[in-house]
């Protein structure tokens, strides 16, 4: 066996859910798999077992293949700081900071990380599902393409095409785009697959029987539409909730432009006590009974945006009125009263005044924090597990009120008023133990112990049980073996 290649004809089509299955559905039949992304551009990212850094997304699929993540899962990760620029990971170390038309041109580069990672994890397991990034079919990209097409060219390897019909459109989708590749890309594309379909598949059958008729390609199933599934994203924000009728804490975030790891706040969309909303630019800032700033890239700038958006007088009469605030790693150091980045590490070099919520100050230093950690709340025997990702190294009295303790160190402050609390570990709700603990904090009585891990493996046995049941696996296996 080989590798087959997941693409899709839009960012968002469902590439890296149908990874994420596929990866659990071959688990199940004993074959040895990992998941693959060549490039990915997003936020969301985890700490490998070999200390670097790969996108989130990949990370879950790693854990529905049952392997521990590694940095060859995902060798080109790049994280946005501006509209132009990204800080580039090469098979989890940082690169450096490129524009896009340095990236451009740096392409040759990555695409020798891409294949020697790829050719690293062939070593160790049979089969490798790699993702696709975006389009196949965006014209502007193709030149140099490692993401989709290119990195299929140079692995030969056969690709299948995800198509989202709930966004309508999808046989122009999936035509279009094979319309648009190269004839070899075409000959290599074995099949569709339709996603998130809504209603009587009665109706859908004749467009699937003129698809397979236009193309000479088989449609290899056409998956529901799978209410409530929660699992890590990629990049995107999902900015609507279903209303919890018995919610008792309300939660607000606000939606920074270079939010990162928001997968930090999932355990909380899934908490039955908990209402949780990201609060988007120019959109009024709701009264909650608690604030909590997310991660950021891009620290000091997302600090401006605040500003100019006015959650910093709203944060000052959330306080005055009793409300509770909660920092994330770049929202921790916010809450400070300096942030500084001389070298222009997140963008700009300046300092910039914090929140001046907690006695500390923040300053950038090259060489990233990334480990993974576990250990408890302070002056409890709650456990806690989670990750840090940051350049910023942090100092002052607050500090001497920590909010974990991880054996190694402890991390974190809260204020003397205990209003005001902030930390550098991610997935700080991950655990049951430490949810349970941290809500309790943040003010909800007699909080619901709710444990997020345990749900994502159930959510991906859901996923998978769905592929089993509405793509021809066998007929998927015969084309990986095939080739």
């Amino acid at each position: 066996m080989t590798t087959l290649m997941i693409q899709g004809t839009t960012s968002d089509a469902g590439k890296s859910t149908v990874v994420a299955g596929l990866c659990r559905v071959l688990k199940r039949r004993g074959i040895s798999v990992a998941p693959f992304k060549p490039q990915n551009m997003a936020l969301n990212s985890a700490v490998t077992s070999d200390g670097g850094e790969i996108g989130r997304s990949t990370a879950l699929q790693a854990q529905a293949a049952g392997v521990v993540p590694h940095s060859d899962m995902n060798p080109v990760l790049l994280k946005p700081e501006t509209d132009r620029g990204a800080q580039v990971i090469l098979r989890g170390k940082v690169h450096g900071h490129m524009d896009a038309l340095d990236y451009h041109a740096f392409k040759h580069t990555a695409k020798e990380s891409v294949m020697a990672a790829w050719q690293a994890l062939e070593n160790r397991f049979d089969v490798i599902i790699a993702e696709g990034a975006g389009s196949p079919a965006e014209i502007n990209l193709r030149k140099g393409d490692i993401a989709n097409m290119g990195f299929a060219e140079a692995a030969d390897c056969p690709v299948l095409l995800v198509g989202d019909i709930d966004r309508g459109g999808v046989f122009a989708q999936l035509v279009g785009t094979l319309a648009l590749v190269s004839d070899s890309e075409q000959a290599r594309t074995k099949g569709f697959i339709v996603n998130r379909f809504r209603g009587d598949i009665a109706l859908l059958e004749p467009g699937l029987e003129w698809l397979e008729a236009r193309t000479g390609k088989p449609v290899l199933g056409t998956l529901p539409y799978l209410q409530g599934l929660l699992l890590d994203a990629e990049d995107s924000i999902g900015l609507v909730h279903a209303e919890k009728a018995n919610h008792t804490l309300k939660v607000i975030v606000p939606a920074l432009p270079r939010i990162s790891n928001h997968t930090d706040f999932d355990p909380l969309r899934l908490h039955p006590q908990v209402s949780l909303t990201f609060v988007g630019p120019d959109q009024p800032i709701p009264p909650a009974d608690v604030i909590i700033l997310p991660g950021s890239k891009s620290t000091a700038s997302d600090l401006a945006w605040l500003t100019r958006q006015g959650w910093r007088d709203a944060i000052v009469r959330h306080l005055r009125y009793g409300g509770k605030v909660l920092g994330i790693c770049g929202g921790f150091q916010m809450l400070g009263e300096w942030v500084d980045d001389p070298d222009g590490l997140e963008g700009a070099p300046g300092k910039v005044a914090g929140l001046r919520l907690l006695q500390m100050a923040t300053r950038m230093v090259s060489g990233k924090q990334l480990r993974n950690v576990s250990g408890t709340m302070v002056g409890q025997e709650a456990a806690v597990t989670g990750y840090e990702i940051h350049n910023g190294v942090s100092s002052g009295a607050a500090l001497n009120r920590p909010l974990f303790d991880l054996g190694s160190h402890v991390d974190g402050a809260i204020s003397i008023d205990g209003q005001v609390m902030g930390t550098y570990l991610h997935g700080l709700f991950d655990h049951p133990d430490a949810c349970q603990a941290l809500l309790t904090q943040l003010g909800l009585e007699s909080a619901t112990p709710v444990d997020y891990r345990a749900h994502r493996e159930q959510a991906l046995e859901r996923l998978a049980d769905t592929l089993e049941a509405h793509l021809d696996i066998e007929a998927i296996l015969a084309m990986v073996r095939a080739h």
